[in-house]
């Protein structure tokens, strides 16, 4: 079979392009695998979580005052619990209860400052 002298430079340069647009693809053009979407698609859940929740758990805090001051004088590290056991964060699913008692304490405390 004999080709005419050209399919040979532009079979070359379809694979140049193909690699180019790869590679501009994924440096510049926001191109991601699937790991990382997936990566990505749980950090934004967890993150529309605690935003979602965290108010409603310090508008259900601000109904016990004498609680805020129990958590002010807890030690940073079981503030979480304090807000678990105090009720304000029963209707956040267990997997992500320990997240928003975290992110409520310190908006809370943030707010008596």
């Amino acid at each position: 079979m004999n080709m005419p002298d050209w399919v040979k430079p532009a079979i070359w340069g379809v694979i140049g392009g193909a690699a180019a647009a790869i590679v501009v693809g994924f440096v510049w053009g926001g191109w991601v695998t699937g790991s990382t979407a997936q990566r990505m698609e749980a950090a934004s859940a967890e993150s529309a979580i605690l935003q979602a929740f965290t108010p409603l758990c310090v508008a259900r805090a601000q109904d016990a005052p004498d609680k805020i001051a129990l958590l002010k004088a807890e030690k940073s590290w079981k503030q979480d619990d304090f807000v678990i056991e105090a009720g304000w964060v029963a209707n956040v699913g267990e997997s992500f209860r320990a997240d928003v008692a975290r992110a409520c304490a310190r908006a809370i405390l943030a707010a008596q400052q």
